[in-house]
């Protein structure tokens, strides 16, 4: 099976030694984004944990529509939090970017996140 490297100037470019996202086969492997702005490649919100994960979806959304699929397309998604407190705030911002059925989900409270933003998401898309 081969893979296909996929890249968008609409969300940030990567900020390590990965790729936006990698298909392989009909499955697509998004890298977790970050509310980082893709024109300016500076965190978004002024720490806003809202507006922080507004931008995480729209980086998402970017790079989901760049390799043939939507958000829609999403089987798996898992997001980092550094205060889960932010949880329900979360499922409030990624109910205005899918519809049932929901993708599955994990839920991580970890320490940091690069550039010390507060929340990070990661999915896995089927373009079957």
């Amino acid at each position: 099976m081969s893979k296909t490297i996929i890249h968008t100037e609409q969300a940030p470019a990567a900020i390590g030694v990965y790729s936006q996202a990698v298909r392989a086969g009909n499955t697509v492997y998004m890298s977790g984004q970050i509310p980082l702005d893709p024109a300016t490649m500076t965190v978004v919100g002024n720490g806003d944990f809202r507006a922080e994960t507004h931008q995480v979806f729209k980086n998402l959304r970017a790079v989901a529509e760049a390799a043939g699929g939507s958000l829609d397309n999403v089987v798996k998604l898992n997001a980092y939090l550094t205060d889960l407190s932010n949880f329900a705030v979360f499922n409030e911002v990624m109910a205005e970017y899918f519809s049932a059925p929901f993708p599955a989900r994990a839920a991580v409270g970890v320490a940091s996140l690069p550039k010390g933003v507060q929340v990070e998401a990661e999915a896995v898309l089927s373009l079957d």
